[in-house]
């Protein structure tokens, strides 16, 4: 079932700018060592924190990226940018518009 990543945070200051710069490379990296991922999406929200909404073919796919994320190079040098985690979790998606 396809399943949704939400994860938030906070970006170090002065790191936004540099955060979207090198966002394409890290999701292409991602896509090529995850295939499970379908999409992203990369938020503001209005109190300044960030929400990364990933979409992947199943909850397993989700889990595993979770679990080994780290390991692929361009994703792990964007993570410098974040100064804090404000959690992450899954949830499955029961319905939608148009289908993924």
């Amino acid at each position: 079932m396809t399943t949704m990543e939400l994860a938030s945070f906070r970006v170090r200051d002065g790191a936004e700018e540099a955060l979207l710069a090198e966002r394409p490379a890290m999701l292409a990296a991602l896509r090529k060592a995850y295939p499970g991922c379908l999409a992203a999406y990369l938020v503001k929200q209005d109190d300044g924190s960030w929400t990364d909404i990933v979409v992947w073919r199943s909850l397993a796919e989700a889990q595993e990226s979770a679990r080994t994320i780290m390991q692929v190079p361009e994703c792990a040098a964007w993570f410098r940018h974040i100064s804090e985690s404000l959690g992450m979790r899954h949830a499955q998606v029961a319905d939608a518009w148009p289908a993924p």
